[in-house]
């Protein structure tokens, strides 16, 4: 009879997914209690995280549906009162469970090594032109256009947030805001940097060039509020200097807070205002405060991908674009496609397919 084997890693997940169920439960019974439901930013929040835990627990409790019809075959063929007929339709459900098992299980190992980027939807895009001159500001251009081909075919909302045009057509610098399912999962890769290999417009004896430019793409925090503890801020008042008139000068209007666990200070005198000063602090302070967190958390998941699949580092040179023999190439699989001409029109697909079945693999590796 084959029975189930559940390694101490594979067991270590099921507890984990298990801790996450229980999450989900509280996460349900708090957003029917009303003085949440009626905190739109609480509400929002725990939706967001209602449904990322949901895409791993709901195949969590089919493995666990799966696992309890397996012992109830096993106890079916330990029974006395077993036929040889229901022995064989036992045994047969046993072949399909225990093939339904080992699917399950590593469906759920790569859902939980690839939930955190799952769950990020929304990512800033740099674009700068690197060595090369005008060759290196065109392909940039060509960059951007690939990209913006890429996310329409995805769907996703690009918002155009700066751009720094050449003389020739292309661009210096281009940033972007994208937004939608999978962004982060999928863009995530496309850090570093750039190279090509083309005969440019600007060369005129129809010598092959090589020019690069630079890609980084980082998560882009959710708006959501945050708290300050006013017995962690240190406010200081005093009377404002400069021009500004008499009042100015002779009332203490002039705001000083000091955030303590991180340091930051923010002044604040423009206002005759005491009142309006200190409130333009408080505004500008939660703003800072909030931007050291997101660093810190992004610097967190920078180190951990760079373990798992390259740095994203615009130094590291991550793919080749050659235009004479139709190829393109990621260094990081040493993956090479003969199909450039579609690839630069946003038919990327296959190409990150590959980036991201590598990325799970390693994942699963360090599992």
């Amino acid at each position: 009879m084959k029975t189930l084997q559940i390694s101490l890693t594979d067991q270590k997940i099921l507890d984990k997914l298990a801790s996450f169920a229980e999450e989900l439960d509280r996460i349900e019974k708090q957003m029917n209690e009303p003085e949440i439901a009626s905190n739109p930013a609480r509400i929002t929040q725990l939706s967001k995280d209602h449904g990322r835990l949901r895409n791993m627990v709901e195949p969590f409790y089919e493995f666990q549906k799966i696992m309890k019809d397996h012992q109830g075959a096993v106890e079916m063929l330990e029974s006395p009162d077993c036929d040889a007929e229901t022995r064989m339709m036992a045994e047969e459900e046993l072949d399909i469970l225990n093939n339904l098992f080992t699917e399950k299980l590593n469906l759920l190992k790569e859902k939980l090594v690839m939930s955190d980027d799952a769950a990020i939807d929304s990512v800033i895009m740099e674009i700068r032109a690197g060595t090369g001159g005008e060759e290196a500001a065109l392909f940039a251009g060509d960059l951007y256009n690939m990209y913006m081909k890429y996310c329409e075919n995805q769907g996703w909302q690009v918002e155009p947030m700066s751009f720094s045009p050449s003389d020739m057509g292309g661009y210096r610098e281009i940033i972007l805001g994208i937004k939608g399912d999978g962004a982060w999962s999928k863009l995530g890769y496309e850090g570093g940097g750039h190279r090509v290999q083309r005969v440019p417009e600007t060369e005129s004896q129809g010598r092959i060039h090589t020019s690069a430019a630079t890609v980084a793409v980082l998560p882009e925090p959710e708006e959501v509020e945050i708290d300050l503890k006013k017995d962690e801020v240190i406010e200081h008042v005093c009377r404002s200097s400069g021009p500004g008139g008499q009042n100015v000068n002779k009332v203490n209007s002039a705001i000083k807070l000091e955030h303590i666990p991180t340091g930051i200070t923010v002044s604040m005198q423009d206002e005759k205002s005491q009142h309006k000063n200190r409130a333009k602090a408080w505004r500008i302070l939660r703003s800072r405060v909030y931007e050291k967190y997101m660093q810190d958390k992004h610097a967190e998941r920078s180190a951990t991908r760079k373990n798992m699949i390259g740095s994203g580092d615009r130094s590291q040179r991550i793919r080749t674009y050659n235009f004479p023999q139709n190829r393109v190439t990621d260094h990081r699989i040493n993956l090479t496609l003969y199909s450039l001409d579609k690839f630069i029109l946003g038919d990327m697909d296959d190409m990150i397919a590959g980036l991201v079945d590598y990325d799970k693999q390693q994942r699963l590796a360090n599992l």
